[in-house]
C-alpha cells in the first residue's frame, strides 16, 4: 500500500526532471535528432529486459499496431511536437500552458471513450489544478500572443491532444499486455516515425560531451524507464482521469528544480499556485488504484 501511493509523487518528480534535461542539451544537440537517440536506445532497454525475464511479446498483427499507435502518441507526437514548437521559436512558458490542459483534456474525452464518470469532486480537482499551473506558470510568460507564429502554436496543441489520445487508448487497448514488451514496441514506432521528420529537417547534430550524454542517459534511464514504466503503471491501475491529474503537479516541481539548480525566481503568486495545484491534484485523484 505504500509503494502504491510513492508511484504518483516519484513519477511527477521523475516527469520533471525532463524539462531540466532538455534544458542541459538544448545546446550541443537538435532535438528530434536527440529524440531519436533517446528512441532507439529505449526500445533496446526495454528489449534487453524483456528477453532477460522471459516476458511475452504482443500476439499478432493487432497487438502490435496497438502499441506501436500508442508510442506513436505518447512519444514521438507529444515530445517531437513540444521540442519543434519550442525549437521554431514558441515560447516555452505558451508551450507549458497549452500542455497543461492535457489533464482537463483528458476528463473531457475519457467520459465519453473509456466511460469513466468523474464526480463532482474530481471535476473541481482539475480546475483548481489548472488554475494552479497557470500561476505558476504566469510570471514567465512575457509574449505577445498575437506576435506568435500559428504553426508552432498548432504543433503544441496537437502535442496535447496526442498524449492526451495516446493515454486514453493505452487504458483501452492493452489491459492485459507486458508492460516491458509492450513500452519496447511503442519507443520503435516513436523513433520509426521520428526519424525521417528528423533527416529531412535537421543536420542531426549530437556534439559528444558530458551535456549531451548526461542528458541522453537519463532520458533513457530515468525518463524512458523510470517514468514511462510508472505511467504505464498508473493508467493500468486507475482512472486516467486521476493519472492526467498529476500532471498539474509538474510545473510546480520545474519551477523548484530551476530555483534550486538555475537561481531562477520563485514569487508569492507561483509559490500560490503550487499550493493551488497540489490541492487540485488531492480532489482530483483518488487513488490511483481505486478502479482497479
Amino acid at each position: 500500500m505504500m509503494l502504491e501511493r510513492l508511484i504518483p509523487l516519484a513519477f511527477v518528480g521523475i516527469w520533471s526532471t525532463g524539462f531540466i534535461a532538455a534544458r542541459l542539451v538544448a545546446p550541443w544537440t537538435d532535438p528530434l535528432t536527440f529524440l531519436c537517440y533517446r528512441f532507439l536506445l529505449s526500445a533496446l532497454v526495454f528489449a534487453l529486459i524483456a528477453q532477460a525475464v522471459g516476458a511475452r511479446w504482443p500476439s499478432g498483427r493487432a497487438a502490435w499496431t496497438r502499441a506501436l499507435v500508442v508510442g506513436i502518441l505518447l512519444q514521438s507526437l507529444y515530445l517531437g511536437g513540444v521540442f519543434w514548437a519550442v525549437n521554431r521559436g514558441l515560447p516555452a512558458g505558451v508551450a507549458a500552458l497549452v500542455v497543461g490542459l492535457q489533464p482537463l483534456a483528458t476528463t473531457l474525452f475519457a467520459s465519453s471513450m473509456l466511460d469513466e464518470r468523474p464526480d463532482a469532486r474530481q471535476w473541481l480537482g482539475v480546475l483548481i489544478g489548472l488554475i494552479g499551473t497557470m500561476l505558476v506558470l504566469l510570471p514567465g510568460l512575457h509574449t505577445d500572443l498575437g506576435e506568435i507564429d500559428p504553426m508552432p502554436l498548432v504543433a503544441v496543441l496537437i502535442a496535447m491532444l496526442s498524449i492526451t489520445l495516446g493515454t486514453i487508448w493505452q487504458k483501452r487497448t492493452t489491459p492485459g499486455s507486458d508492460l516491458r514488451t509492450n513500452a519496447a514496441v511503442q519507443f520503435i514506432g516513436a523513433f520509426v516515425v521520428t526519424l525521417p521528420v528528423a533527416l529531412m529537417t535537421e543536420n542531426l547534430r549530437f556534439e559528444s560531451n558530458w551535456q549531451s550524454w548526461t542528458g541522453l542517459l537519463w532520458s533513457v534511464f530515468g525518463l524512458s524507464v523510470g517514468a514511462i514504466s510508472l505511467l504505464l503503471v498508473m493508467i493500468r491501475r486507475g482512472s486516467v482521469s486521476s493519472v492526467a491529474s498529476l500532471f498539474y503537479l509538474v510545473p510546480p516541481v520545474v519551477a523548484l528544480l530551476s530555483w534550486l539548480l538555475f537561481d531562477e525566481t520563485l514569487g508569492a503568486l507561483q509559490i500560490g499556485g503550487m499550493l493551488l495545484a497540489a490541492c487540485g491534484v488531492g480532489l482530483a485523484s483518488r487513488q490511483v488504484s481505486s478502479s482497479r
